[in-house]
């Protein structure tokens, strides 16, 4: 083992896009642990759309990234040393670990997972922090009913390919929106989507009334901007508007760009509400147990799209906002 931690740290606050010259890419000596922590070897880190808004100071959910500290990333690790009876050298261990290459972390801070029961990949995705967000976020705010139509925005992303299945899971007709022929024919020749809606070749508007002809029960918003202002034009009286994410309007130079159509949820007496993955912790077990359920069933499938190295983290993150990834977006560590 090394005894240098490579690290990635912020150094600027963005403005749009993150550029190479807001990132630090350095090494320091590798942690030591005290007792109650561990000391993992970083194996994967999932990059999530998430990133973009814990680089920006200000009030949100969770505490900006500090200036000149390692980038908040969740992760899966091999724990390499131990000074608490819960893990053990060689366990496994899901948690914020930041982008480097080891991190000294309290056990009380990480979930044990198992490389015997699925892939290591797989925990940061369908069974990690995008599948646990799709599955509180679609049945506990959306409360899709059978028969009804959700439509998914962002829908071959991580987040969006889970709640779309699940959707279809109860009985629902579901409809995609993303960008690309090749995306939109996946969901619907691989995970079952009943349709799709290529944003990028087609009319949103236009296409949502094809493919939603009596209107709009569910959306699952992961891009928000005009996508979200084209669906609620079209929404049906009780519906339910599940903000997840904005990912249209997270790199933005000038104002976020909010829905010009909200008078809709008063005339249809809809609801619109956002969602955070930290809000369900309690019950992230029981929605693993069930959506591994779906996967040995067949009925949940999962994508992973996987970079590799560490040092090329900034590019990946812009792959992201780029739409270049396809399923889950993860970095190898090494």
């Amino acid at each position: 083992m090394s005894n240098q931690n490579s690290q990635v740290k912020l150094i600027n606050r963005p403005v749009g896009l993150p550029k190479l010259s807001d990132w630090d890419i350095s090494s320091a000596e590798i942690p030591t642990i005290e007792d109650g922590q561990v000391l993992i070897k970083v194996l994967y880190l999932s990059i999530d759309p998430a990133m973009r808004g814990w680089m920006n100071e200000g009030k949100s959910y969770i505490a900006p990234v500090g200036i000149g500290e390692v980038m908040r990333a969740g992760g899966i690790g091999v724990v390499i040393e131990s000074k608490d009876d819960a893990f053990e050298v060689g366990d496994h261990a899901n948690g914020m670990l930041g982008v480097q290459e080891y991190v000294a972390i309290k056990v009380s801070e990480l979930v044990k997972v198992d490389a015997n029961l699925a892939p290591l990949p797989l925990y940061l995705s369908t069974l990690g922090m995008p599948g646990i967000t799709g599955y509180f976020g679609l049945l506990d705010t959306g409360q899709p009913k059978e028969g009804e139509t959700v439509v998914v925005s962002g829908a071959a992303g991580a987040v969006g390919s889970v709640v779309g299945q699940i959707a279809k899971i109860k009985g629902c007709h579901v409809v995609g929106i993303a960008g690309g022929e090749d995306k939109c024919k996946y969901l619907v020749d691989e995970l079952g989507f009943d349709s799709a809606i290529d944003y990028k070749s087609e009319d949103l508007s236009k296409a949502l009334r094809t493919h939603c002809p009596k209107g709009i029960d569910v959306f699952f918003d992961n891009v928000g901007g005009d996508t979200l202002d084209a669906v609620l034009a079209q929404i049906r009286f009780k519906a339910r508007i599940v903000i997840c994410g904005a990912i249209s309007q997270y790199n933005n130079t000038t104002a976020i760009k909010g829905p010009s159509n909200y008078l809709s949820l008063l005339v249809n007496r809809a609801r619109m509400e956002g969602i955070v993955v930290f809000d369900n912790a309690a019950n992230y077990g029981a929605a693993a147990q069930q959506m591994g359920a779906w996967i040995a069933e067949g009925k949940l499938k999962s994508r992973e799209h996987i970079e590799v190295g560490l040092e090329n983290f900034p590019e990946v993150l812009l792959k992201l906002f780029r739409g270049e990834n396809f399923g889950k977006l993860i970095l190898k560590v090494a």
